[in-house]
């Protein structure tokens, strides 16, 4: 097999994935097919023996790309990511008067939820690159700091500040508060049910689930990333866990012996896409923790 038809194979191979990244950044399946399609361009046109990890190249020069095209859209006016008709003239590098189809579009948010597009197109550029290549999709802090001409430490906190914004923008009118609640009660009942597939679905299916080093030692993982793989892990469990609300978010609380033990936060937009787990004492002093679920706080 020739080098550029293996090459070929490999980039098929990684094709869903580099799609997936693309339409969470860009929030159009037609602009995300363009930009796996200029992704595939670079990389043809690049030193295949040179790249070491090709599923990570792929997956940084995608995003890559996606951030060019939306830090383009800063400086020229464009319609909504949702409106029908035509793109804006140039928009995705393709045909300016091929129309959106809607079936495509509607397949995207059906995949990827219209709450989470809603909220993601609130960041900025640089910041949905760093939530959506890190928190999404695993991509090291290393690797993206040289994407975007930052430190480490400096795309740790846009990481940081990102999240902050998508937990607070998640309560937008796309996706209210009770509609949170409601998300974060049936994740609960279905974990202490051992309903698995009720899991999967209540999920996004790149969720990250994030615990402090005190919970680690209390039996949860201190990172897991993926639906089934965090469906699998609270499948059975939550027994001791009642709905709260932390730091005004929907969320649950482990007490023991009248004192709260584990606290647990859920990004919500129409799925759960993110848990933070708190065991650390001090870390739950700091916490505004409200057990119950009533509307009022």
């Amino acid at each position: 097999m020739r080098d550029t038809d293996l090459l070929a194979r490999r980039f098929e191979e990684n094709r869903s994935r580099l799609r997936a990244v693309a339409q969470r950044m860009l929030g159009s399946d037609a602009e995300a097919e363009d930009a796996v399609q200029d992704t595939w361009l670079r990389l043809s046109r690049a030193d295949g023996d040179a790249i070491e990890n090709l599923p990570g190249w792929l997956t940084t020069t995608v995003g890559r790309v996606c951030l060019d095209r939306l830090r383009a859209r800063a400086v020229r006016p464009e319609q909504p990511w949702d409106t029908a008709g035509p793109e804006p003239a140039g928009a995705g590098g393709g045909d300016p008067a091929e129309p959106v189809d809607p079936e495509r579009e509607a397949v995207l948010t059906e995949s990827v939820g219209r709450a989470l597009l809603v909220v993601l197109d609130t960041l900025a550029p640089t910041e949905r690159f760093v939530f959506v290549l890190h928190d999404m999709f695993a991509v090291s802090f290393d690797e993206i700091a040289g994407v975007v001409d930052r430190s480490p430490a400096a795309v740790r906190q846009i990481a940081s500040r990102a999240r902050r914004r998508v937990q607070r923008d998640s309560a937008a009118p796309e996706t209210d508060r009770t509609r949170q609640r409601q998300v974060v009660e049936a994740f609960l009942a279905a974990s202490r049910e051992g309903r698995f597939d009720d899991l999967v679905s209540l999920l996004d299916p790149h969720v990250v689930m994030r615990a402090d080093p005190v919970a680690a030692t209390m039996g949860s993982t201190p990172e897991a990333r993926g639906s089934a793989v965090i469906a699998g892990f609270f499948n059975g469990r939550a027994q001791g866990a009642t709905p709260a609300y932390v730091d005004g978010a929907p969320g649950a609380l482990v007490v023991f012996d009248g004192q709260v033990r584990l606290a647990l936060s859920f990004i919500v937009t129409d799925r759960i896409i993110g848990i933070e787990v708190v065991a650390d004492p001090t870390q739950l002093a700091a916490l505004e923790l409200v057990p119950g679920v009533a509307e009022s706080r």
